[in-house]
């Protein structure tokens, strides 16, 4: 990938990212690339929000091949989740609603059930 379209996807990815002061998400057009090295780039963010600034250092790595990047799950467990199809557009969505509405609390969720 070339520097300009990869710029456009480190964007949209740190975009993703929830302001540490004020918890809103950042917008792709308040980020800007301060410049990169192999894997490392390095980004000055200001939330659209409460305007505040930060610097920000990202690695991405290329590979063809996603990486488990975690450790949590047993064996079994990823055998068991690699059977399941894949989630449908309305479990997505659901998810999505959920998390957007969800305050942090777990031990308030976990008393529900």
């Amino acid at each position: 990938m070339g520097w300009i379209m990869e710029e456009g996807v480190i964007k949209r990815l740190v975009a993703s990212v929830k302001c540490g002061v004020c918890g809103r998400g950042y917008r792709a057009d308040s980020i800007s690339i301060l410049g990169y090295r192999q894997d490392l780039w390095f980004l000055w963010a200001d939330c659209p929000a409460c305007h505040t600034q930060c610097l920000m250092t990202v690695v991405v790595k290329e590979s063809r091949e996603p990486e488990l990047i975690t450790s949590d799950l047993t064996k079994a467990e990823l055998d068991r989740f690699k059977g399941m199809g894949r989630l449908s557009t309305d479990e997505m969505l659901d998810a999505h609603n959920f998390l957007k509405n969800f305050d942090g609390d777990f031990s308030q969720l976990f008393s529900q059930r």
